[in-house]
């Protein structure tokens, strides 16, 4: 579509989680999801995926040419990446209108991440 692609991020952490009253959920859900279908439905984003709570993460380090796990994620803070978003606009001045455009933009900021280089995933 494009010329460019950006990263969108959003964090979280469980304390502000628990701390959301369980009947506001469904209209969260509703209002991110139809974030998502509108800016799918321009071609803008090519995919949105909202990650697992931080216990469930892992490490994985190679020992040997052998995979060690261990319990992630290795942060120091509470935060942790919630959700992420892959754009595809024409201009970094979009980008910024959709970022701001987020459901949540208005409480937490969100980070936006030029995309340098694309790894061809052809053969």
């Amino acid at each position: 579509m494009s010329e460019m692609k950006y990263l969108m991020l959003t964090y979280g952490n469980q304390e502000k989680w628990s701390s959301l009253p369980a009947e506001s959920w469904p209209e969260a859900i509703a209002k991110q999801e139809a974030f998502n279908a509108k800016y799918r439905g321009t071609g803008e984003l090519l995919g949105a995926y909202g990650l697992a709570d931080a216990v469930n993460s892992r490490l994985i380090r190679r020992s040997e040419g052998v995979p060690v796990v261990s319990d992630g994620p290795y942060l120091e803070t509470k935060e942790y990446l919630a959700s992420f978003y892959l754009l595809d606009c024409e201009s970094e001045e979009r980008a910024q209108q959709i970022a701001a455009d987020m459901p949540w933009a208005d409480v937490e900021p969100v980070e936006l991440w030029p995309i340098l280089h694309e790894s061809s995933t052809e053969a």
